[in-house]
């Protein structure tokens, strides 16, 4: 691999792709690239200082520029990363955590966002552009992209949506999640703990803030693959409603109720949570609803509340498991948007209880549990990469590399504060409720 080249008729050195890179971004970026940069040619450009110290990008072809000409920052890094045009290097200690967490430390240190870009540095980068063959016609977005259509949390939209996630693969999903399915955070009580326990010990909590016993009804919004719905019928004796819109999930709970003899307990819907809520006086006992309000979307998330206060009869409890988000990007940025959950929409949890509030409901507790899902995630991703063969056998490389990609950021968003997620425990009003004075949660 070499740095420069010798022109055959002068002895000035001739710069490859990476050193023009590093040149040319140096206004954008407020310094020097600071990673190690090795591109198609076989030219790499090094940081000053010690090499050790920057992660190494590989450009491995030019349409891996081409993106982010097109998709400047994340998006078109991302689509780059997950057709495998452009990679981060597992050397000298490095992985892709590291080097993201390494990359956002220098942008805060110094300042870029927001910052200006004076026209002559965008003039020379599109000169550079050309002159390593980059520019062209933009290029096909990755086969893992998104394309949902229609209105706006239509109910028809939202059905697209859900499905492009959620049903991408029930053994997909086996491989990652532990033998619950649960498909949010779990509740850790120390980090050793094992992800089934944590997720068995979440499922335990949100039944005692309901306050199952036997014989209650309850309606779970949004089941998921079941491990609410399962374990409030199967441990706490409720008879339980849950309702999906994505069939690959009701699919998978259905031969879950005939495997456990649960059919007489346990009725799933393939049904839009807009049309959820019973005939008056047939109100559940309870409703819980785990980390499904983040699809509703916030022109949405007021009927929702509403769905949720007249779907509970007056003094039943309400449990809502939210994730929460500050700042620029409601839908977790380009990323998210684009390869993982189109149309999710988060707020600060503040805003979130507001509304909430609004619906008719009265917001008893509020339970951060951010630190919670670096747990969780840890123990996602180390099933994720022990199964990597099987996951690439079954999906693909290209999605392998969109999970990846999404586990080591949302990780990272928790860690790092930029995402949070809260239950919040309410009470319908009306009627006496049974929420002791005294918490033992």
């Amino acid at each position: 691999m070499t740095t420069t080249q010798q022109s055959s008729s002068t002895s000035a050195p001739v710069q490859g792709v990476a050193q023009r890179l590093a040149a040319v971004l140096e206004p954008f970026l407020g310094g020097p690239l600071p990673v190690r940069l090795r591109c198609w040619d076989g030219s790499e450009f090094v940081p000053p200082g010690d090499p050790a110290a920057s992660p190494v990008v590989e450009l491995r072809s030019p349409d891996a520029v081409r993106r982010l000409l097109w998709h400047p920052g994340e998006l078109g890094a991302a689509q780059a990363y997950v057709t495998g045009e452009l990679d981060v290097l597992e050397v000298d200690g490095w992985d892709l955590d590291k080097a993201l967490t390494h990359s956002f430390a220098v942008a805060a240190e110094r300042g870029l966002s927001g910052a200006r870009i004076r026209p002559a540095a965008v003039v020379e980068a599109l000169r550079t552009a050309v002159g390593i063959g980059a520019l062209g016609r933009r290029p096909a977005n990755p086969a893992t992209q998104a394309d949902v259509k229609g209105r706006l949390h239509s109910k028809l939209r939202d059905r697209s949506a859900i499905s492009f996630h959620y049903d991408l693969s029930n053994e997909f999903y086996e491989l990652i999640l532990e033998p619950q399915m649960a498909y949010s955070c779990g509740y850790h009580s120390s980090p050793e703990q094992s992800l089934e326990d944590a997720q068995r010990a979440k499922l335990d909590l949100v039944c005692t803030k309901l306050g199952l016993e036997p014989g209650m009804r309850m309606l779970d919004v949004g089941c998921g693959w079941g491990s609410l719905t399962l374990h409030a019928a199967e441990h706490y004796g409720a008879q339980v409603t849950g309702v999906t819109i994505a069939a690959e999930q009701k699919r998978f709970i259905d031969a879950r109720i005939a495997e456990r003899g649960l059919s007489d307990r346990v009725e799933i819907r393939l049904q839009d949570y807009r049309d959820a809520v019973p005939p008056a006086g047939r109100e559940y006992d309870a409703v819980g609803s785990r980390e499904m309000g983040e699809h509703v979307g916030q022109k949405n998330y007021p009927t929702y509340a509403q769905v949720l206060h007249d779907a509970v009869r007056p003094g039943g409890r309400v449990l809502v498991q939210q994730m929460s988000r500050s700042g620029k990007w409601p839908g977790g940025g380009p990323f998210i948007q684009s390869f993982i959950a189109p149309d999710m929409h988060m707020r600060p949890v503040g805003e979130t209880v507001a509304l909430l509030e609004s619906g008719g409901l009265e917001v008893r507790d509020v339970h951060a549990m951010r630190e919670h899902y670096v747990l969780t995630v840890a123990g996602w991703l180390e099933r994720f990469r022990s199964n990597r063969d099987r996951l690439v056998a079954l999906m693909g490389e290209e999605v392998y590399r969109v999970w990846e990609l999404y586990l080591v950021g949302g990780s990272m968003s928790f860690r790092d504060g930029r995402m949070g997620v809260d239950q919040i425990l309410m009470v319908r009003p009306g009627a006496a409720h049974t929420l002791p004075a005294v918490r033992s949660f």
